[in-house]
């Protein structure tokens, strides 16, 4: 008999066979509030009904346009729709399948456009999992071991990790930016460093928020030493932060913005966004590929930006993210394992800890588990899997917050007690 890979092992017992909004419903009918929404993707929930008709529509009327040989109205459409909601300047798009693909073509038009090699990455980054995106991933050794050599040209600077160092924001910012300076006087020379590229939040690192100061600070160097700022919003973008994109939070426009996940709603695609100067730089065949910008995940992406506008999706982000936050911090306020609650919008983290401070993956597993018993479904992240996530689908309403905390409360309940015992 044939099956998957053993190591494809499923964060939950779930066997989905239908979803609706925050909801998916298991082979025994049983439904579960998702609160992994597919790690982030599914931003306007399970099947919306709009992002169902377009994609419909569109299957019934052209699948593959690919699209390095003909254009297709999806496309043309999308295009359109990402300039009404990207920064000033970022004017010019190329299309991909996937984050990592995303960010690797973001690395290959920085080096092309500077004729520099190296790459700055903040560490705890995830940039995904394909050879040179998993060079730049420096979240668990998980993801970039087992197939060394690794791409070369790539360093690592510190992130602003507050809580992880045990020193305030200005401190740990004042320390990743002296940090900073120090690798490109050391190590790679501003000459041969090509950009820096950062998660406004770090994802699978611990969901911790970049500060406006440390990413004004990488803005101001790249400006001075002539290299590019590339911001990986995959994770952090299409309003999960509760701004359409994570780095709206701070200020700060970058050089390529990477994204993809929330985009299309469940249907692959992803991209990046720069100048039309800068993006002509890429040499000419360096962008292409077979699946890219596919017109059904186009017409996904089109229908999902017009329900972001529409029902106020960042908006509700904001708002329910902060509702879900103060839920979190109860619990943890009544709850010694837990170290920190952290995130913006609805992304949000609860860290649990020993009783000396150190990780404690083995309780964050326990109640990872006891919220699936209570019909909530989470996912971990962290150096150690000490983390616990929570990124609902941005179309969640207050009723679907306080169950989730409901069931939090009790599992956090379940899990610590079982530490304990």
């Amino acid at each position: 008999m044939t099956a998957l890979s053993p190591h494809l092992r499923q964060a939950t017992p779930v066997v989905a066979v239908r979803g609706e909004g925050v909801h998916l419903y298991g082979e025994d009918d049983r439904r579960y509030l998702d609160f992994t929404a597919g790690i982030g993707v599914t931003s306007t929930g399970h099947c919306h009904p709009k992002v169902v008709a377009a994609a419909q529509e569109q299957v019934g009327t052209l699948v593959h346009g690919q699209y390095t040989t003909v254009m297709h109205q999806p496309l043309r459409r999308l295009v359109e729709k990402l300039g009404e909601v990207l920064p000033a300047g970022l004017d010019s798009l190329f299309f991909t399948n996937s984050g990592s693909e995303a960010v690797e073509a973001a690395l290959r038009l920085a080096r092309q456009a500077t004729g520099r090699p190296n790459i700055l990455v903040c560490h705890g980054g995830f940039h995904g999992r394909t050879v040179a995106a998993a060079s730049m991933t420096t979240s668990g050794t998980r993801f970039r071991s087992g197939f060394s050599p690794l791409m070369s040209g790539i360093v690592v600077t510190p992130f602003p990790s507050a809580y992880r160092y045990g020193w305030d924001e200005e401190t740990a910012t004042r320390f990743a930016l002296q940090e900073l300076d120090y690798t490109l006087q050391t190590i790679s020379a501003p000459a041969d460093t090509a950009a820096v590229i950062v998660e406004p939040v770090l994802g699978e690192g611990g969901y911790v928020p970049a500060t406006r100061a440390f990413l004004e600070g990488l803005r101001e160097r790249a400006d001075r030493h002539g290299f590019l700022l590339i911001l990986d919003e995959v994770q952090t973008g299409v309003g999960r932060t509760g701004r359409f994109w994570g780095h709206d939070h701070f200020g700060v426009t970058p050089d390529i913005l990477v994204t993809a996940k929330g985009l299309a709603s469940g249907f692959p695609l992803s991209g990046i966004a720069a100048s039309e100067e800068l993006m002509a730089k890429a040499w000419p065949g360096s962008q292409g590929g077979t699946y890219g910008a596919n017109a059904v995940a186009c017409a996904a992406a089109c229908a999902t930006l017009d329900v972001v506008r529409d029902e106020k999706l960042v908006e509700n982000a904001e708002a329910m993210g902060a509702r879900l936050r103060q839920g979190l911090e109860a619990v943890a306020d009544r709850t010694p394992g837990i170290g920190d609650v952290r995130g913006l919008g609805l992304m949000l983290a609860t860290e649990f800890v020993t009783e000396d401070g150190g990780p404690d993956p083995g309780t964050a597993a326990r109640v990872q588990r006891a919220a699936i018993d209570e019909g909530l479904l989470l996912l971990l992240c962290g150096a150690w899997n000490q983390v616990v996530r929570m990124i609902p689908a941005l179309v969640i309403d207050g009723t679907a917050v306080d169950e989730g905390l409901q069931a939090w409360a009790t599992a956090v309940e379940v899990g610590t007690s079982g530490a304990a015992g």
